[in-house]
């Protein structure tokens, strides 16, 4: 008895993992034909799960497809995961497809405090010594976090607040700084082109926990002429990774298939 059971907490699960962004609905007999099972087993177990609610059955075309209740599992496995863990997997595969240094930082106050790091596997040196923190006003990662602070927050780490000047490149009048942070906020990625350091570049987007709040920012870092040239690529590859960041802490966008 104990054995049958256990099969059939098994089978249950082999028809919950059998749905994929691919494959999102199935009939009984689709089901039964991919998980080698018969047609009336598989039945059973969609109207368990069903009653669940972790299975949901269109009545038009008697198809099924995931449940609400999947979702909530989702989010709550997700909100299980911390800063660090949720970000090494997607940062990693960006560092893979770029080549190119990778961090992750958090704001406090007007500096950056760089928590994660995969550096280049180019090994450039003068990435070595950007140390754990910097200004925010002039790294991609501070930009796109002061663009998601609320307004009266922003305002007041700006407020009285004598821009420095690292390089001749660095935004130091506050009037183009807010301009800049409002073009963030409608591309949903920042960028600092050798504002901090000559010659470096890098682009970084906003990693969102579960509230949607914007929590970190992930970015890409690496010589100008080398960032340059995959300009379009590099810059969807951060926004993706950092969407992966974001999904693993639960962040749902609004509006998004489930």
């Amino acid at each position: 008895m104990a054995e049958s059971q256990l099969s059939s907490v098994r089978n249950a699960a082999r028809v919950l993992k059998a749905f994929t962004s691919r494959d999102r609905v199935f009939g009984v007999t689709e089901m039964a034909h991919k998980l080698h099972l018969s047609k009336s087993t598989v039945h059973r177990l969609l109207t368990t799960l069903t009653a669940e609610h972790l299975i949901e059955q269109n009545p038009d075309t008697g198809k099924y497809h995931l449940g609400l209740a999947v979702y909530d599992l989702a989010a709550a496995a997700s909100a299980g995961f911390d800063l660090g863990e949720a970000v090494i997997p997607p940062m990693t595969v960006l560092r893979d497809r770029t080549g190119e240094t990778v961090q992750v930082a958090v704001l406090d106050g007007r500096e950056v405090v760089y928590v994660q790091r995969l550096d280049s596997t180019h090994t450039l040196k003068f990435f070595l010594k950007l140390g754990r923190r910097n200004w925010v006003h002039c790294t991609s990662t501070g930009k796109v976090l002061l663009a998601h602070l609320p307004r009266t927050e922003l305002e007041r780490t700006l407020d009285g607040w004598q821009l420095p000047a690292l390089t001749s490149f660095t935004i130091t009048d506050p009037e183009l700084l807010m301009k800049e942070l409002a073009e963030i906020r409608d591309l949903g990625f920042g960028q600092n082109r050798s504002e901090s350091e000559v010659g470096t570049m890098s682009i970084g987007a906003p990693i969102r926990d579960a509230s949607s709040k914007v929590v970190a920012a992930m970015s890409v870092a690496g010589p100008v002429t080398r960032l340059d040239a995959g300009i379009h690529s590099v810059t969807y590859s951060v926004l993706e990774a950092a969407a992966v960041a974001s999904r693993r802490l639960g962040y749902r966008a609004r509006g998004a298939t489930q």
